[in-house]
């Protein structure tokens, strides 16, 4: 696949539902500056129309999202702190856009789910995932952190799980994301494009105004809502350890297939 093709493709059909693809399939739809710009366009965009009633969000390909295109973020890493500090901050931008986009979100799950792509799902308001999907908070495995994405999931599967998987970077089956409430529902693949349907379907028979005024109700009872100088102190926090000697030895050890020189066994 080329490069000049979109790095995320929208299509809105005649009932208003906004279907968002991730379409990377060359390298699992690992997101880099492009995609993390349209997904942020794309976000502010939609939740914006108002004839989009529901936006539904996968994976083009074997996978849906497996977090950041490590080679691209070695790239970033050499650049001005005012650069990586500006990536970091739409990164962040990204995911708040669409966690508080107040259209109903959904998002289907097939193969591998990394780092960012945890951050899509914990932002989705129901994810059905395959049952061989795969899932991992790993920023941590390359000396980084997933600080942009951490309010998101903390609210999604809660501080305690959190504190576990986004320090130990362990991967787990669809199963357990189901049991720590990352994910909804769980199915085969062949049937995961009629499952997330059924649920679309469902949404579209309330009212949309009724279901909005509900999301909205919810993150304001609950302290959902990010404020800016929280997302602008993640933004810094994460393009300072990505500038730090520890990121490059992380991204280093990915690009040389071996542990980071950190680790002993």
């Amino acid at each position: 696949m080329s490069e000049e093709q979109p790095s995320v493709l929208c299509e809105i059909d005649h009932r208003g539902v906004a279907t968002v693809t991730l379409n990377r399939p060359h390298v699992n739809n690992a997101y880099n500056g492009d995609m993390v710009q349209q997904l942020l366009d794309g976000a502010r965009a939609l939740a914006a129309n108002e004839d989009v009633r529901v936006i539904v969000l996968k994976g083009n390909g074997k996978h849906f999202q497996a977090g950041a295109d490590l080679a691209w973020l070695n790239d970033v890493r050499h650049g001005t702190p005012a650069e990586n500090l500006a990536v970091s901050q739409r990164t962040t931008d990204a995911v708040r856009e669409l966690d508080q986009c107040m259209k109903p979100t959904v998002a289907l799950v097939q193969g591998a789910c990394f780092g960012g792509g945890t951050g899509i799902l914990a932002a989705c308001d129901v994810v059905v995932a395959s049952d061989d999907a795969i899932f991992s908070i790993a920023e941590v495995r390359w000396g980084l952190h997933a600080g942009p994405i951490i309010p998101q999931l903390a609210a999604a599967i809660g501080p305690r799980q959190v504190r576990r998987y986004a320090i130990t970077a362990e991967r787990f089956g669809a199963a357990k994301a189901e049991q720590l409430g990352l994910v909804h529902t769980v199915c085969s693949r062949d049937e995961l494009e009629d499952t997330g349907a059924k649920i679309v379907d469902s949404i579209l028979m309330n009212g949309p105004s009724a279901v909005s005024t509900t999301k909205k109700i919810l993150f304001e009872t609950s302290g959902l809502f990010m404020s800016d100088e929280l997302a602008g102190r993640l933004a810094e926090g994460h393009s300072l350890q990505r500038q730090t000697d520890e990121a490059e030895e992380g991204l280093r050890s990915f690009a040389e297939k071996r542990n980071a020189a950190w680790y002993r066994n």
